[in-house]
């Protein structure tokens, strides 16, 4: 059953089209990832699923919701933790879960469980009252992760969560997004360019190429389809995103790559 369904979503600044005609359909309970180079669109696709920018043109429903119609219902299924810092580095970790709680709108006889629970879940009970400001990076994402999770959406949008983050963080990160998909059934799509992270975490993948998704499917079918043994997602990416790997993107997606990798580390 699809609880995310978009139909030639579009958004344009200007004469600039950012995102071209996007269909997707994204079943219940799986991971789903958008990969691409900076620049590729990925980004302004997760801003118009999390209603921060309207679409210029075409339809996308959320559990239901006409993301048009309906945007500030579709915001309360919906976590999202984007790529630049959200937790505020002057409270603790537990300061920071019980401000976003009140933000959702949770019942104050429910906060202190909650937030027990989402501490509790990613693994910071130890550090709940350090200010976050004190944490490594993969610590303030699982935060973030934490924060987004406390009104227990249908579905959390994840954009390039481990951007800056080493290899044993970001490993860390994996194992709690498989644990929400799996212990929660919370449908997850994430952004990404990093293709390891995309074969670990996703059941199926739409690449994206100058605003239009060129391909989708399961990361092992691509493989196989765009050559024999030892083909890699690199091959498949390089295939569909026309050697958008080496073009990268511009001033400003690298400026902001860089700014986040610099905070989190």
């Amino acid at each position: 059953m699809a609880i995310l369904e978009t139909e030639d979503l579009t958004r344009r600044f200007g004469a600039f089209v950012a995102v071209d005609r996007v269909t997707l359909r994204v079943e219940a309970g799986e991971v789903f990832g958008l990969l691409g180079a900076n620049g590729a669109g990925k980004t302004v696709t997760i801003k118009m699923l999390t209603t921060l920018l309207p679409p210029s043109a075409g339809r996308a429903r959320i559990a239901g919701l006409d993301l048009r119609t309906r945007a500030a219902a579709v915001r309360r299924v919906i976590g999202y933790v984007p790529q630049l810092i959200s937790a505020d580095g002057a409270l603790t970790g537990y300061e920071n879960l019980l401000v976003f709680a009140k933000l959702y709108d949770i019942g104050r006889g429910e906060r202190a469980a909650r937030v027990a629970e989402a501490l509790g879940f990613m693994e910071l009970d130890e550090v709940a009252h350090k200010l976050v400001r004190e944490y490594s990076g993969g610590m303030i994402r699982r935060l973030e992760i934490a924060q987004s999770m406390l009104h227990r959406p249908a579905v959390l949008f994840l954009d390039e969560p481990t951007v800056g983050l080493d290899p044993v963080a970001r490993a860390t990160v994996w194992e709690h997004v498989e644990r929400l998909r799996r212990e929660y059934g919370t449908t997850i799509v994430l952004t990404t360019h990093l293709m390891e992270e995309a074969e670990a975490l996703c059941g199926r993948v739409a690449i994206m190429h100058r605003g239009r998704v060129t391909v989708v499917g399961e990361p092992d079918r691509l493989k196989a389809e765009v050559g024999g043994a030892g083909t890699t997602m690199d091959d498949v990416f390089a295939r569909y995103a026309e050697g958008a790997i080496e073009a990268g993107g511009g001033y400003r997606d690298t400026a902001t790559t860089r700014r986040t990798a610099r905070r989190l580390g």
